[in-house]
């Protein structure tokens, strides 16, 4: 599975209760969608970090790197470097 469908499936089955993937776009706002609250985007930065074997650090939390698939994804390649697809 891509970058793109390992998180969306995470928040999906996670915070949705669903594996329909019509019902979180990419560039969905996790925070503005009432999706996410500050704990569930720590889960999030622990899962990615245990997927990606990444760590993610204190300045890196913002909204910018993790408020939605697309975010979540760049930031995830940026860490591994990768370019952005």
């Amino acid at each position: 599975m891509s970058i793109k469908q390992d998180i969306k499936t995470y928040i999906l089955e996670n915070y949705l209760f669903t594996d329909d993937d019509s019902q979180l776009s990419d560039s969905d706002s996790f925070l503005e969608k009432g999706i996410l609250d500050s704990t569930g985007i720590l889960e999030v930065i622990y899962f990615i970090e245990d997927e990606y074997g990444i760590k993610v650090e204190d300045e890196e939390m913002i909204p910018e790197n993790l408020d939605s698939v697309e975010s979540l994804v760049v930031f995830v390649q940026h860490k591994q470097g990768l370019k952005a697809s």
